[in-house]
Order: structure tokens, then sequence, then C-alpha cells
């Protein structure tokens, strides 16, 4: 069975299975076509992405290609000194390592699991060599490593142009799209890492979202109370992001 999701025909979650049974939740996975997924499905290998796990370091060569079930991974940008700032992230709507679906061999950007999940890896090897007889999987993954490099020029723009206040509204609001839950296991020190500040500012931030009663701050977790009022708060990024996967069916 399939249900049509803005241009694309979606298998319901857990439809697709890999070769041991492990169903598949990745969108794109979801959104191909049966012949090009039947081609694929041999080499999807079911993994597990504990918190902190990295799946490649930037600059390193691309041995896997990840698409996610459940969870999050964000997309570092790592300087020589060790300081690191967010480019993007990644959930179920689409994969890491995206150069390798136009054959090249690394990626500029570091991928780490920042929230616990599930899903498959492929030889990047093996994925290029599938792709000359699966059209449709060829196309979505162009079209997806697009749409990734529109989010990471507009987060770019935004942690240059954009206060704190409507960063943190952005992030939450963009990783609560992907994790499909008002909690999210998530610290200070985490979120001043990914947005490229100190904790003291995310700190005041998440206080004034707080008291304004958009969010809950417990110890490791963000709950999201009022995602209308969250999504006023955020800067024009978060919509535009959201335009360009939505583009592709995605969220």
């Amino acid at each position: 069975m399939v249900v049509e999701s803005k241009g694309l025909q979606v298998v319901h979650s857990g439809e697709r299975t890999n070769t041991e049974g492990k169903p598949v939740s990745n969108i794109i996975l979801l959104s191909i076509s049966d012949s090009d997924y039947t081609s694929l499905r041999p080499h999807l290998e079911y993994v597990s992405l504990p918190n902190h796990l990295v799946l490649h370091e930037g600059g390193g060569k691309l041995e896997f290609v990840y698409f996610p079930n459940r969870g999050l991974i964000s997309l570092v940008v790592v300087m020589k000194d060790g300081r690191t700032a967010e480019a993007g992230i990644v959930g179920n709507e689409g994969f890491t390592g995206t150069p390798a679906a136009v054959r090249l061999s690394t990626s500029p950007l570091q991928a780490v699991v920042q929230i616990t999940g599930d899903g498959f890896r492929v030889e990047v090897e093996v994925l290029q060599a599938t792709l000359d007889s699966t059209p449709h999987l060829q196309l979505l993954l162009s079209r997806y490593a697009i749409v990734q490099g529109m989010q990471v020029a507009q987060t770019a723009a935004c942690n240059r142009l954009h206060d704190i206040r409507q960063r943190l509204a952005r992030w939450l609001l963009m990783t609560q799209d992907r994790v499909d839950s008002e909690s999210l296991p998530i610290t200070h020190d985490f979120l001043a890492t990914m947005l490229g500040t100190d904790r003291p500012s995310v700190s005041s931030a998440a206080g004034l979202l707080q008291r304004e009663l958009l969010i809950e701050y417990s110890r490791g977790a963000v709950n999201i109370v009022n995602r209308n009022k969250l999504e006023d708060s955020a800067c024009e990024c978060y919509g535009i992001i959201r335009q360009y996967n939505g583009e592709l069916g995605l969220k």
C-alpha cells in the first residue's frame, strides 16, 4: 500500500524491510520505486545509532551513507582549534554522506549522532554502482543533496545574522520535525556547541522561551509546550528550510 505525500508515492512505514526483516521508516527509502528498492535492499545493513557516534569525519573518506529510521544526526563544521558549529541536521527524511550521490568520495562535514536512533547504512562504492540501474533513487538522492546544501547555506546566514533566541527556536522546531516528539533529549552544553555560541547565551535564550511558556527545560531535555508560538519566535530561516524540504515531500 502507498499513500500520496506532496507529490511522492510513499510506502507506509514498516511495509518495507531489509533482508534481515528490519522495518524501514526512512522516507527516502519508502519513497523510491519498488524496482529501485529491490535493487538496493540486499545492501541495506541495519545499524544502531547511539548518541555521540561519529558516522564520518569532515574531510575524511566516505565509506558508508546512512539512512536514519529514528534519531537525529548533526552535520558539523570542525575548526583546527576544535571549535564546532552545526551546519545542518538529518533525520528520517534524508541521508548522510550526500556527496556520494554525485560520485564524490569525501565530505567537508562531520556527521555525528545527537539523538539516539537506528537506521541503515550502505557502502558508498556499492551505492554508487547501484545508482547506474536505479534512476529514481539517483534522482531522489541528488535532489536531497541539493536541498541539504540549501539548508547548510541558510543555516550559515542564520548563525551570522539572527539572534540566539531566534536561532534556538528555529533549531528546536527543525529537530522536532525530525524526531517527532515534544520532548527532545538535549542539554544546554550541546545546544551551545551546535549553535556556535556559549552556554550562558543558550541558557539565557532558553530561559526567555521558558518564561514565555513556549518550552519547558528539565535536566537533559527540552519539552516544546506551545509549538505555534515557538514558530512565531523563530526567524524566517525555519520557514525557508521547511519549504526546501517540502519541495521534496519531506518535513
